[in-house]
C-alpha cells in the first residue's frame, strides 16, 4: 500500500513566485561554487545530496487531496481508487489517472465542506467521461448540495448536472463502520467549524489514518480521549498540524486546527508507526516549513530518544510506502 499525497497545503491554494524561484537558484548557484561540477551527474549529486529539501524544491500549492493506493484495486479491469477530499490536488490525481485511459470507478471521501477540501472537483476531468463512476462518500447532510452550489453559474460555468459521469453523494454515519472497496473503515467526529470527520482505512493488515482539520483541546490529555483508540497503531497517521502550539492554545484557539506538538504527543501515545503533518499553513514558506519539520524531530527526540516514530511533513507528491 501507498500514500500519494496530491495536495497538502491549508485554507487555500499558494503560489510560487519568480521572486521565490530566483531565491532557490540564487542560493542553489552560490553553494555550486564549493564543488567542481563537471557534468550532468555531478549536477545530479548536487542537487539531490548537498541542496535542503526547500533550496531544490518546494511543499507545494494544492489544497488537500490524498490518494490511498492499492495495487490490487489500480490493476483490476474497472481499476477503483481510494481519495480523501477534493482540494486543489484533485485536478492533478485527475491528470493523472487520464493517462491510463481506463473507465474507473473514485471513491472519494470528504472530510468536511469547507470550499478548500472540494474546490478541486469542477476541475476533476475523470466526472466529465461517461463510463467513469464517483463515489463521494461524507457525514454532512448537505453533502450534494455544497458541490451542486459551487458549480451554479453564479460561481462556475458548467454546473453539476452536465458532468458526464455517473457520480454518486452517499451519506455516511459517524456510528458505523463501513466495508468499502475492500477497506474497512471508521469515522470520528473533529473538532472544527462545521464539524469535519476523520477517517480510518484498514486492509490486509494495515491502517492509514486521515484525520485533518481538527482541534485538540485539553481533553486531549486524558488517558480516555477518543482519538487514541482511533489512531491506534496506525501505519501512517496523516495529522492537521497547521499552526505552531502558542498560535494554537492562544491566537488561533477555536479556529479549528492542531499543530505539531500534539500530533507527537498524540502519535507516541497511541503507538503510531508513521506521523504526517499535513494542511500546512498557507503563509510558511518551504524555509520555514523546512525548520518545522525540524523541529518536530527535535522535540521527539527530547521527549523519547527511543521512539521509532518517523515523522514526515507533506508535500504535494510525497509517496509514502506503509
Amino acid at each position: 500500500m501507498k500514500i500519494h499525497f496530491w495536495g497538502t497545503h491549508g485554507s487555500l491554494p499558494g503560489s510560487i513566485t519568480e521572486k521565490t524561484i530566483q531565491e532557490k537558484i540564487h542560493e542553489a548557484m552560490r553553494k555550486s561554487l564549493q564543488y567542481k561540477l563537471k557534468d550532468d551527474s555531478d549536477i545530479e549529486d548536487f542537487i539531490k545530496n548537498k541542496l535542503a529539501f526547500s533550496e531544490r524544491g518546494t511543499f507545494g500549492n494544492n489544497t488537500s487531496c490524498v490518494e490511498i493506493i492499492d495495487k490490487n484495486l489500480n490493476t483490476k479491469e474497472t481499476p477503483e481508487y481510494i481519495i480523501c477530499d477534493a482540494g486543489s490536488g484533485l485536478r492533478d490525481f485527475g491528470n493523472n489517472v487520464l493517462k491510463t485511459g481506463k473507465s474507473g470507478i473514485y471513491h472519494l471521501f470528504v472530510s468536511h465542506l469547507h470550499w478548500d477540501h472540494i474546490q478541486g472537483f469542477p476541475f476533476f476531468i475523470p466526472a466529465f467521461i461517461p463510463g467513469n463512476t464517483i463515489n463521494i462518500y461524507g457525514c454532512h447532510k448537505e453533502l450534494k448540495q455544497a458541490f451542486i452550489m459551487q458549480q451554479r453559474s453564479r460561481h462556475f460555468p458548467l454546473p453539476l448536472k452536465e458532468m458526464r459521469g455517473n457520480i454518486k453523494f452517499k451519506i455516511l454515519n459517524p456510528e458505523q463502520e463501513y466495508n468499502i472497496a475492500g477497506f474497512q473503515i471508521k469515522i470520528i467526529k473533529q473538532n472544527h467549524p462545521g464539524v469535519s470527520y476523520g477517517y480510518s482505512f484498514e486492509k490486509d493488515g494495515k491502517k492509514v489514518v486521515y484525520s485533518t482539520d481538527a482541534e485538540h483541546d485539553k481533553n486531549a490529555e486524558s488517558p480516555n480521549y477518543p482519538f487514541l483508540d482511533f489512531f491506534r497503531n496506525a501505519d501512517l497517521l496523516i495529522f492537521d498540524a497547521q499552526y505552531l502550539l502558542f498560535h494554537n492554545m492562544d491566537l488561533k484557539k477555536d479556529w479549528g486546527h492542531s499543530s505539531n506538538i500534539i500530533g507527537v504527543e498524540l502519535a507516541v501515545k497511541a503507538g503510531v508507526k508513521r506521523l504526517c503533518l499535513f494542511h500546512s499553513e498557507h503563509s510558511y514558506n518551504d524555509k520555514i516549513l523546512e525548520q518545522l519539520l525540524k523541529d518536530t524531530r527535535r522535540y521527539l527526540k527530547i521527549r523519547d530518544a527511543s521512539s521509532s516514530l518517523e515523522i514526515y511533513l507533506a508535500y504535494d507528491s510525497l509517496e509514502i510506502s506503509i
